[in-house]
Order: structure tokens, then sequence, then C-alpha cells
């Protein structure tokens, strides 16, 4: 029974992550699809804000409770590296708008760079965690708790368990 417990409190936390990765990449492909300057400002500003909060997230609650569990460095070192080219690109992107020169381009290589990282997170470190005693129930509460104030500040409404809630107005075309 321990087990089940501890996997299952461990995936409220990953499957969280997996959501957000799930929806991020589905910004980067409706991104890819668009040709309108005014939609794509609105997928990039989603994305953004998105991808900051997920960032938050794991920079400063998820990887310190997974880090010495996990004991692979070289993992954790590199995720954090991803993230900081991420936080570069996010602040070069927040100075542009539709029609800048490499605007379309650099919106396209922070979705190649995020899919990458998404990979690695999803195939080793995540399913590695899963695995690993953390006091996962109290992480979840705090991921679930921080994410909240994040999405409040961004102006963005989630569910109980702290994933993202979508609108499903859509404008006419």
């Amino acid at each position: 029974m321990a087990a089940t417990t501890q996997k299952t409190q461990a995936t409220q936390v990953t499957d969280m992550l997996r959501e957000d990765h799930r929806y991020v990449k589905k910004l980067f492909e409706q991104f890819a699809k668009t040709k309108n300057a005014q939609k794509k400002r609105q997928i990039v500003e989603t994305a953004l804000t998105g991808l900051q909060i997920h960032a938050e997230l794991e920079e400063k609650l998820i990887y310190p409770a997974v880090r010495p569990k996990l004991k692979d460095e070289d993992l954790m070192d590199e995720a954090l590296e991803e993230h900081h080219v991420v936080h570069v690109i996010i602040g070069e992107l927040k100075n542009m708008k539709p029609g800048d020169e490499r605007y379309d381009a650099k919106f396209t290589v922070l979705g190649e760079l995020c899919k990458h990282h998404i990979k690695e997170e999803e195939a080793e470190m995540l399913p590695m965690a899963e695995k690993r005693a953390i006091a996962w129930e109290s992480l979840h509460e705090q991921v679930v708790k921080r994410k909240e104030q994040l999405l409040r500040k961004a102006g963005k409404s989630s569910n109980n368990n702290g994933t993202r809630q979508h609108s499903t107005k859509r404008k006419k075309k």
C-alpha cells in the first residue's frame, strides 16, 4: 500500500508537469500554423507566461526536492541550463513583436528547446523521481499553492489540482 500511495502522490506532481508540457507544445504547434500577427502575439504571450510559471515551479520547488534523491548532477545541471536559455529567449521575445526580424524564428527555436527539454524530463527525470522517497504530498501542496499565486499574478485561473483552466470561447474568424 505504501508504494501505491508513494506513486499516487508522486504522479500528482509529475502529471501536473506533463499537462503543462502538453499545453505548451500545443501552443508551439498553433503558432507554426497561423499567419495572423495578432494571433501569433497572443500565442507567444500565453506561452511565455506559462513557461515562466512552469520554470519557477521547477526551479524553486520541484528540482530542489528531486535533485538530492536522483543523485544525477549532470541531468539536473542540464535541465537548469536549458531553463537558463529559455529565460534568455523569453526576455528577448518580450521586447519584440510579430513582424520583427527573427521573431518567428526565435519563438520556433524556443519551441524546439522546450520540446527537447520536455522529452528528457519525461523520459528520464520524472520516471526516476517518481520512484524516489520524496515528500510528495507536501511538495504537491507547495506546488499547487505557488502555481495558484503565479496564475493569479498573471491574471489566469486554475482548477483544484493546479492545472490551467482554458477558456472555451473562440473568436470568430
